[in-house]
């Protein structure tokens, strides 16, 4: 049941929503009594990993194609403000901090203070896929239009209203507090993305805070989301990060002590930022608000879902609940079930592809998940260095661990729950069809798991008994994640091999370890190599599938904050060396191997190792 809702909520939300646990657990059949629990300990590998050869060739026909490419000035993006036009809004349109009702959005502008900004960094990428000219980053005006200064030709700006569970507990309007979104551009290929300045001043979201942005966390955002795209992941992007040239006052630690900081501004790239919060906002303010979580589900759909509306009844999409009563769910007699049901894989997908890069969102609560599957949000998230599955790096997380990295599957479920029982509240999906979801969750969670972590070893087929010992080995000895699973594609399946070298592929990762787990190591890989004998796969193929979705380069914490340390003193080349890096994390990029070191003893420090939701 949602707890600690706003003030007076609507009596009959909270009756009719079926009983949801506030924190995780493994006893998730409240929602349907066949829903698994996951392994405490997993990790997993994106489904969508690219490979090394995918990459160059896709840079390739991009290539051949270069001249082919529409490349606009920023006047002559096409903007089409859907969100704005079809959805209702606030009709008030100062920046009070305050509770909005009945609307979608408020109407805002940029109230950031500049003072000769500076161009941190940029992506190419994003400039190709809303067909801007990337000589558009050289334009005198650029840092003044992207910091917030100069309002963009074309736009139409505001901040989106949405609520959510914060650490399991609802805590009302949240909101689009420092983000503004700037419009929505429809490219050439009729995609639609949404572009929003991340600290950009106050709006009725605000609360008590400024609105603003600092330095250091916005080239976490701005690496990360390049990061994660770059690895397969799905996520929002990043076009730029622009400095103000002004200070911003934030206590990092929450402990008193204040500091004045850079000041800086992200311009955040997604075809939506709608999030689950989006949509439990209404549902949580009675019935008058619940047409809008109907409004909102239409327009999603219609827009970002647009396969479902075009679902034909013959094509007989009907499942078994697997309940006593055998009944059954048409996913073509109800759009909303088949979006349910689609939003709820593509959830279960993303984090097996966080699971996969030992990715730590760090903040999964339901204003930070995305209704399209997307990585949103990037406050203290944190990659696996040493393999521990309580791994949090966020401070606020510590006394409960709600969102450590071994929690990060059943939260996923949980926050799918909240999202299910939002549109069971708004009469538009049944209980049979909320299970159904629910079920679909679990079974796509497992099933790309067994397939990402068969790649991974570059196995046959999945081996429940072989990853577990994996990983269990792998939290005893504290072994670096990326790097064990990069370099176990050297491991020959040979089994001829003698007992004593069957370790020296693994031996950089497998450090300080005495004789009994030695031995431990060397009975699994022995139990490995005859598995992967079996696959007449030869050991070079395998090597190359193998490193197309094991990176050798992820965004360590302690990378980030080398960069950051350097542009806090005006210097931004390692933000964009780095930025460079992690672009091909699944190459060896020859010179560049420094980057793939595990952390100095420096790192281990709060600040760098761990973060506080502090911006």
């Amino acid at each position: 049941m949602l707890s600690h809702l706003t003030p007076s909520p609507s009596t009959a939300f909270h009756r009719r929503l079926r009983p949801i646990p506030p924190h995780p657990t493994s006893k998730f059949s409240k929602f349907h009594p066949k829903t698994p629990s996951f392994p405490t300990n997993v990790s997993m590998e994106s489904p969508t990993g690219l490979s090394v050869d995918s990459i160059t060739d896709e840079l390739k026909k991009q290539s051949l194609s270069e001249d082919k490419v529409v490349k606009l000035k920023l006047e002559d993006l096409n903007w089409d403000h859907s969100f704005v036009r079809e959805l209702p809004g606030d009709p008030l349109t100062d920046v009070i901090p305050r509770q909005v009702f009945h609307a979608c959005y408020s109407k805002v502008s940029s109230s950031v203070q500049v003072k000769n900004p500076q161009l941190v960094a940029w992506s190419e990428s994003v400039a190709q896929i809303l067909d801007l000219d990337s000589k558009e980053f050289e334009r005198p005006d650029f840092t003044l239009i992207f910091s917030g200064a100069s309002a963009l030709a074309g736009g139409l700006s505001y901040a989106q209203c949405y609520g959510g569970h914060q650490f399991g507990r609802w805590a009302g309007q949240l909101g689009d507090g420092r983000a503004i979104t700037v419009g929505e551009v429809v490219n050439s290929k009729s995609q639609r993305w949404e572009l929003q300045l991340k600290g950009a001043g106050k709006t009725p979201y605000s609360r008590f805070a400024d609105g603003l942005a600092v330095l250091r966390s916005s080239i976490r955002e701005f690496l990360c989301s390049e990061a994660m795209y770059s690895l397969g992941i799905p996520t929002t992007r990043a076009l730029s990060l622009v400095t103000t040239g002004e200070y911003v006052r934030r206590d990092m630690f929450y402990d008193g002590n204040p500091k004045d900081e850079p000041g800086a501004v992200v311009c955040r790239v997604a075809q939506s930022f709608l999030r689950f919060g989006s949509f439990q906002i209404h549902a949580s303010r009675g019935e008058e608000d619940l047409e809008i979580v109907k409004t909102l589900a239409d327009y999603t759909i219609k827009h970002h879902f647009p396969h479902i509306e075009s679902i034909n009844k013959s094509e007989s999409l009907s499942f078994s609940t697997g309940q006593e009563n055998d009944s059954a769910v048409d996913l073509t007699s109800n759009i909303y079930t088949a979006w349910a049901v689609e939003v709820a894989e593509r959830t279960a997908s993303l984090i097996a592809s966080w699971q996969g890069v030992g990715f730590t969102h760090g903040v999964m609560n339901t204003d930070n998940m995305s209704v399209l599957g997307l990585t949103i949000d990037y406050g203290p998230f944190g990659f696996l260095d040493a393999f521990d599955p309580s791994f949090t790096p966020n401070t606020t997380d510590l006394p409960g661990r709600r969102y450590c990295f071994s929690n990060q599957p059943d939260v996923g479920l949980w926050n799918i729950a909240q999202f299910i029982s939002t549109l069971s509240f708004a009469d538009l999906i049944n209980e049979n069809e909320a299970d159904y979801a629910l079920e679909r969750y679990a079974t796509k969670f497992m099933d790309d798991y067994q397939a990402v972590m068969t790649k991974k070893l570059g196995l046959p087929k999945y081996s429940k008994e072989l990853i577990s010992k994996l990983l269990n080995n792998m939290a005893v000895d504290k072994v670096d994640y990326t790097n064990f699973f990069r370099l176990l594609s050297n491991v020959k399946a040979d089994l001829t091999t003698p007992d004593e070298e069957l370790l020296v592929p693994l031996k950089p990762v497998l450090l300080d370890i005495g004789q009994e787990r030695k031995e431990a190591w060397t009975s699994w890989v022995k139990t490995y190599i005859e598995e992967l004998s079996g696959s007449g796969v030869p050991d070079e193929d395998r090597k190359v599938l193998m490193n197309s979705v094991n990176p050798k380069y992820i965004l360590r914490n302690y990378l980030c904050q080398s960069a950051i340390d350097m542009a806090e003193q005006g210097d931004f080349e390692e933000v964009r060396r780095l930025l460079k890096v992690i672009e091909r994390p699944y190459d060896e990029q020859p010179g560049m191997e420094i980057y793939a070191h595990l952390p100095p003893a420096w790192a281990n420090r709060p600040g760098v190792s761990m973060l506080s939701c502090s911006s």
